[in-house]
């Protein structure tokens, strides 16, 4: 179900945004739209992988790569060069 919502904005935000959403090709309505989805969505994403990286470490998965190289390995100054 679609809601209509009522916006209050500056005069001069509103006449840059009628702009911005023509050379989209798109209304101010529809940009506004596919803004907040955008807005919704991506914070939807954050808390989606937050939850799963919160239930990995809690199950004691947090390093998938494996096993994690020793000291000598990473201080190897003759194997960088």
């Amino acid at each position: 179900m679609t809601r209509n919502i009522t916006l209050a904005m500056d005069e001069s935000i509103l006449r840059e945004a009628r702009v911005l959403a023509a050379h989209r090709g798109l209304s101010v309505s529809a940009l506004l739209r596919r803004e907040l989805v955008h807005l919704v969505e991506n914070e939807r994403g954050y808390d989606k992988a937050r939850a799963s990286a919160v239930r990995r470490l809690s199950q004691g998965q947090a390093l998938k790569a494996g096993k994690l190289p020793r000291r000598e390995e990473i201080y190897d100054r003759a194997g960088l060069r």
